[in-house]
């Protein structure tokens, strides 16, 4: 590891504690919990993803925009963990900073990035639109959509229907242990999509789009 890339490992996981606490002050805020383990939980993911960007992403401006990316997944995961809301202020900004930082890629082609934010969005929207209507409850929120534009806006549009397989393979995964912990009554219980909606994002980001066949 070269010394530049020393530095910046160290830079990151240091920021990360402040980045952490303000996670947390968030994740207080729009869910009213006041939970030490979860405090712990979202500092300590905070200095994760920045330790594991500072090791995949080079030290430059796109490990700066890696690691807000990374800490506004944390808390909006923690968010929608607890209270099943992802709200449109760390959103909404989180859109805006994708479409800004498409600008500045190796590819240059935000008009990628701005029709994948307009593309995640309305397709999370109409599938949760097809579901309440179908079933007469809601199964997505509005936050889910939102969630879908920022990852649009930071990938483009090309990338959406990786991110979206990816993080649907992770909630199955997920109730998939539940049910073998719980029981089946899982199956009924309300699940927070933006959390592998999230790490979807947040590894297709760092990786890219999976490449089978050398196909990717």
């Amino acid at each position: 590891m070269s010394s530049g890339a020393t530095f910046a490992l160290i830079a990151a996981a240091l920021a990360s504690l402040p980045a952490g606490w303000l996670a947390v002050l968030f994740a207080n805020r729009e869910t009213g919990s006041s939970d030490a383990a979860l405090r712990l939980q979202i500092i300590g993911a905070s200095v994760l993803v920045a330790i594991w960007a500072a090791l995949v992403t080079p030290p430059n401006y796109v490990l700066l925009a890696t690691l807000v990316l990374g800490w506004t997944l944390v808390a909006l995961s923690a968010i929608d963990y607890v209270s099943f809301r992802l709200p449109d202020l760390l959103t909404l900004p989180l859109i805006a900073l994708g479409l800004a930082v498409s600008i500045f890629l190796p590819e240059h082609d935000p008009i990628a990035h701005v029709a994948g934010a307009a593309v995640g969005f309305v397709l999370l929207y109409a599938i949760a639109e097809g579901y309440c209507r179908l079933r007469d409850r809601e199964g997505l929120g509005l936050g889910d959509a939102k969630l879908a534009a920022a990852a649009g806006a930071w990938l483009g549009w090309q990338a959406l229907p990786w991110v979206l397989l990816i993080a649907c393979a992770i909630a199955f995964v997920c109730i998939g242990i539940g049910i073998i912990a719980r029981g089946r009554s899982v199956l009924h219980q309300q699940i927070a999509f933006g959390v592998p909606l999230c790490l979807a994002l947040w590894l297709v980001w760092l990786y890219g789009v999976p490449d089978f066949l050398g196909v990717g």
